[in-house]
């Protein structure tokens, strides 16, 4: 049988690593050159991506944690999906900065679409892993596939993103925006399930 861990070690590395990629993404942030309300408005898309990137790794790293204490035990394939978002999550500053420093073009914003799907799609990994272990724990609820379903859909918009950034890079940075805002509220989308089962974890 595989060794098993304590969850609170995974959630305490997993939160030592977002408070990094929080510090990295607002240490990219510099005062502008222009004084008074100019100045200010110049950076305004600035702060504007910096925040839609900072409520992207909020809201996960909430999410995270309702995901975490869904389990008793850690397995080591759980550990290393959790590290496989970790790490997709850590490119997020990158390419955060990327679509600033290129003014939010097309090519940049079609990046930028791109990291938040794969990131998606680690934590989608992280989740069937931790489901698959609460299946042998016998903790499983309805509500999980409910909640998976609906991050399939982000995950299948945010792959839609990545080809409208060609056409339309700040309609799809609002559109963006929409899927993030929505995960401010797990449970929207999926109350009925909810109303079943009100302990179950969710994740963006």
């Amino acid at each position: 049988m595989a060794h098993t861990f304590p969850p609170s070690r995974l959630e305490a590395f997993s939160d030592g690593v977002i408070a990094v990629i929080i510090t990295i993404m607002v240490l990219e942030l510099h005062v502008p050159h222009e004084n008074g309300a100019a100045g200010l408005q110049a950076i305004a898309p600035i702060l504007g991506v910096y925040g839609l990137s900072f409520a992207f790794v909020g809201i996960y790293w909430v999410n995270h944690h309702l995901l975490v204490h869904g389990i008793r035990e850690a397995s080591p394939r759980v550990l290393w999906a959790n590290l496989v978002w970790l790490f997709l999550l850590s490119l997020l500053p990158f390419f955060t900065s990327y679509v600033q420093e290129k003014h939010r073009d097309s090519f940049s914003v079609s990046l930028y679409a791109a990291s938040l799907a794969l990131t998606g799609f680690g934590f989608m990994l992280l989740r069937m892993t931790i489901n698959d272990r609460r299946r042998a724990e016998g903790t499983i609820v309805h509500a999980d596939l409910a909640v998976q379903a609906k991050h399939w859909g982000s995950l299948a918009t945010y792959a839609a993103c990545i080809a409208l950034a060609h056409w339309y890079p700040m309609t799809t940075l609002c559109i963006i925006g929409g899927i993030t805002l929505v995960w401010v509220i797990p449970t929207l989308g999926v109350e009925r399930c909810e109303t079943e089962t009100p302990h179950s974890p969710h994740h963006p």
